[in-house]
Protein backbone atom coordinates (compact mmCIF):
# COMPACT_ATOMS: atom_id res chain seq x y z
CA UNK A 1 0.00 0.00 0.00
CA UNK A 2 1.60 3.73 -0.54
CA UNK A 3 2.03 5.93 1.58
CA UNK A 4 -1.01 8.16 -0.05
CA UNK A 5 -3.30 4.77 0.32
CA UNK A 6 -2.08 4.58 3.90
CA UNK A 7 -3.37 8.01 4.56
CA UNK A 8 -6.80 7.81 2.74
CA UNK A 9 -7.50 5.19 5.22
CA UNK A 10 -8.15 6.89 8.33
CA UNK A 11 -11.25 7.20 9.94
CA UNK A 12 -13.68 10.73 9.31
CA UNK A 13 -15.95 12.03 11.38
CA UNK A 14 -17.99 15.50 11.25
CA UNK A 15 -20.98 15.75 14.32
CA UNK A 16 -23.02 13.05 13.97
CA UNK A 17 -21.47 11.24 10.75
CA UNK A 18 -19.15 9.16 11.41
CA UNK A 19 -17.10 7.08 9.22
CA UNK A 20 -14.80 4.51 10.18
CA UNK A 21 -13.09 1.96 8.64
CA UNK A 22 -15.20 -1.05 8.15
CA UNK A 23 -14.39 -4.52 9.88
CA UNK A 24 -16.23 -7.81 10.97
CA UNK A 25 -17.51 -5.75 13.88
CA UNK A 26 -19.80 -4.11 11.65
CA UNK A 27 -21.48 -6.73 9.95
CA UNK A 28 -24.78 -7.03 11.65
CA UNK A 29 -25.38 -3.51 12.20
CA UNK A 30 -24.67 -2.98 8.31
CA UNK A 31 -27.03 -5.94 7.57
CA UNK A 32 -29.99 -4.44 9.76
CA UNK A 33 -29.00 -0.92 7.99
CA UNK A 34 -29.25 -2.59 4.06
CA UNK A 35 -32.38 -4.14 4.75
CA UNK A 36 -34.08 -0.90 5.21
CA UNK A 37 -34.44 -0.75 2.02
CA UNK A 38 -34.89 -3.69 -0.26
CA UNK A 39 -36.17 -1.61 -3.48
CA UNK A 40 -33.04 -0.24 -4.08
CA UNK A 41 -30.82 -3.63 -4.34
CA UNK A 42 -31.95 -3.98 -8.03
CA UNK A 43 -29.75 -1.01 -9.42
CA UNK A 44 -26.48 -1.92 -7.32
CA UNK A 45 -23.87 -4.08 -8.89
CA UNK A 46 -24.01 -6.76 -6.17
CA UNK A 47 -27.02 -7.22 -3.62
CA UNK A 48 -26.15 -6.63 0.24
CA UNK A 49 -29.71 -8.21 0.72
CA UNK A 50 -30.98 -10.74 2.61
CA UNK A 51 -29.00 -14.07 1.27
CA UNK A 52 -26.62 -11.98 -0.90
CA UNK A 53 -25.72 -9.92 2.29
CA UNK A 54 -22.99 -12.12 3.14
CA UNK A 55 -21.12 -12.68 0.01
CA UNK A 56 -21.65 -9.20 -1.04
CA UNK A 57 -20.06 -8.26 2.57
CA UNK A 58 -16.63 -10.76 1.82
CA UNK A 59 -16.89 -9.56 -1.83
CA UNK A 60 -15.44 -5.76 -0.47
CA UNK A 61 -13.32 -7.28 1.86
CA UNK A 62 -11.43 -9.22 -1.12
CA UNK A 63 -11.58 -6.24 -2.57
CA UNK A 64 -10.03 -4.36 -0.41
CA UNK A 65 -7.33 -6.63 0.07
CA UNK A 66 -6.16 -7.00 -3.05
CA UNK A 67 -7.07 -3.59 -4.72
CA UNK A 68 -7.04 0.06 -3.62
CA UNK A 69 -9.98 0.37 -1.43
CA UNK A 70 -11.34 1.58 1.24
CA UNK A 71 -14.13 0.39 2.63
CA UNK A 72 -16.27 2.20 5.44
CA UNK A 73 -18.66 1.60 7.76
CA UNK A 74 -21.39 5.05 7.82
CA UNK A 75 -22.41 5.72 11.50
CA UNK A 76 -24.76 8.54 12.27
CA UNK A 77 -24.16 8.94 16.08
CA UNK A 78 -23.44 5.15 17.15
CA UNK A 79 -25.50 3.28 14.50
CA UNK A 80 -24.18 2.16 11.48
CA UNK A 81 -26.59 3.50 8.62
CA UNK A 82 -25.09 2.13 5.56
CA UNK A 83 -21.02 2.02 3.86
CA UNK A 84 -18.81 3.84 1.49
CA UNK A 85 -15.85 3.56 -0.39
CA UNK A 86 -12.69 4.83 -2.32
CA UNK A 87 -12.24 2.93 -5.01
CA UNK A 88 -9.23 2.25 -7.14
CA UNK A 89 -6.74 5.00 -5.47
CA UNK A 90 -4.31 5.74 -7.73
CA UNK A 91 -2.27 8.23 -6.11
CA UNK A 92 0.38 8.52 -8.75
CA UNK A 93 -2.14 10.08 -10.61
CA UNK A 94 -4.20 11.99 -7.85
CA UNK A 95 -7.21 10.09 -8.78
CA UNK A 96 -9.65 8.51 -6.23
CA UNK A 97 -13.52 7.87 -6.97
CA UNK A 98 -16.10 8.02 -4.07
CA UNK A 99 -19.02 5.05 -4.46
CA UNK A 100 -20.52 1.68 -3.47
CA UNK A 101 -22.39 3.96 -1.23
CA UNK A 102 -25.42 2.99 0.61
CA UNK A 103 -26.86 4.66 3.13
CA UNK A 104 -30.64 3.88 5.09
CA UNK A 105 -33.52 6.15 3.94
CA UNK A 106 -34.12 7.64 7.45
CA UNK A 107 -30.93 9.77 6.80
CA UNK A 108 -31.41 10.34 3.62
CA UNK A 109 -32.56 13.69 1.68
CA UNK A 110 -30.97 15.60 4.38
CA UNK A 111 -27.58 16.84 5.25
CA UNK A 112 -26.40 13.80 6.37
CA UNK A 113 -25.10 12.51 2.53
CA UNK A 114 -23.62 15.60 1.64
CA UNK A 115 -21.66 15.97 5.14
CA UNK A 116 -20.43 12.03 4.13
CA UNK A 117 -19.12 13.12 0.76
CA UNK A 118 -18.23 16.42 1.95
CA UNK A 119 -15.80 14.53 4.46
CA UNK A 120 -14.11 12.32 2.10
CA UNK A 121 -13.42 14.57 -0.61
CA UNK A 122 -12.02 17.30 1.77
CA UNK A 123 -10.16 14.00 2.97
CA UNK A 124 -9.32 12.95 -0.42
CA UNK A 125 -7.78 16.37 -1.48
CA UNK A 126 -5.90 16.73 1.97
CA UNK A 127 -4.12 13.47 0.94
CA UNK A 128 -3.25 14.66 -1.56
CA UNK A 129 -5.44 13.58 -4.48
CA UNK A 130 -6.44 15.67 -7.15
CA UNK A 131 -9.56 14.29 -9.05
CA UNK A 132 -12.69 12.75 -7.40
CA UNK A 133 -14.54 10.50 -9.44
CA UNK A 134 -18.34 8.85 -9.29
CA UNK A 135 -19.52 6.30 -11.85
CA UNK A 136 -23.69 5.96 -10.78
CA UNK A 137 -26.06 3.54 -12.40
CA UNK A 138 -28.10 6.16 -14.88
CA UNK A 139 -31.29 4.61 -13.06
CA UNK A 140 -30.10 6.16 -10.15
CA UNK A 141 -31.35 9.81 -10.38
CA UNK A 142 -31.00 10.55 -6.81
CA UNK A 143 -27.28 9.70 -6.95
CA UNK A 144 -26.52 11.49 -9.91
CA UNK A 145 -28.59 14.38 -8.89
CA UNK A 146 -26.56 14.72 -5.18
CA UNK A 147 -23.06 14.49 -6.92
CA UNK A 148 -24.37 17.27 -8.91
CA UNK A 149 -24.99 19.39 -6.12
CA UNK A 150 -21.69 18.48 -4.77
CA UNK A 151 -20.32 20.65 -8.10
CA UNK A 152 -19.36 17.75 -10.30
CA UNK A 153 -19.64 17.21 -13.77
CA UNK A 154 -21.38 14.86 -16.18
CA UNK A 155 -18.23 13.65 -17.79
CA UNK A 156 -20.12 11.14 -20.46
CA UNK A 157 -21.82 7.63 -20.16
CA UNK A 158 -20.57 4.00 -20.61
CA UNK A 159 -22.98 2.54 -22.37
CA UNK A 160 -23.61 -0.93 -21.24
CA UNK A 161 -20.72 -1.39 -18.99
CA UNK A 162 -21.24 -3.70 -16.48
CA UNK A 163 -23.81 -6.41 -15.65
CA UNK A 164 -25.47 -6.12 -12.09
CA UNK A 165 -25.76 -8.98 -9.29
CA UNK A 166 -29.88 -9.20 -11.27
CA UNK A 167 -28.10 -9.95 -14.89
CA UNK A 168 -29.14 -6.17 -16.03
CA UNK A 169 -26.48 -4.75 -18.32
CA UNK A 170 -26.25 -1.03 -17.33
CA UNK A 171 -25.38 2.14 -18.15
CA UNK A 172 -22.68 4.10 -16.26
CA UNK A 173 -22.75 7.72 -15.61
CA UNK A 174 -19.08 9.19 -15.18
CA UNK A 175 -18.50 12.07 -12.89
CA UNK A 176 -15.78 14.00 -11.96
CA UNK A 177 -14.90 16.42 -9.18
CA UNK A 178 -11.19 18.49 -9.39
CA UNK A 179 -9.62 19.52 -6.55
CA UNK A 180 -9.83 23.22 -7.68
CA UNK A 181 -13.71 23.00 -8.39
CA UNK A 182 -14.21 22.02 -4.74
CA UNK A 183 -11.77 24.78 -3.79
CA UNK A 184 -13.83 27.20 -5.20
CA UNK A 185 -17.18 26.38 -4.91
CA UNK A 186 -19.48 28.80 -2.90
Amino acid sequence: MTELLEKLAQPLADGDVRLELRTEAHREGLRAACAADPDIWDIYPFSMLGDHFDAGFEAMERFHATKNWVNYAVLNRDTIVGMTNYINADPGNGVVEIGGTYIAPDVRGGPFNSTMKQLMIDHALACGYRRIEFRIDTRNARSMAAVRKLGATHEGTLRKNRITWTGYVRDTAVFGLLADEWTNRT
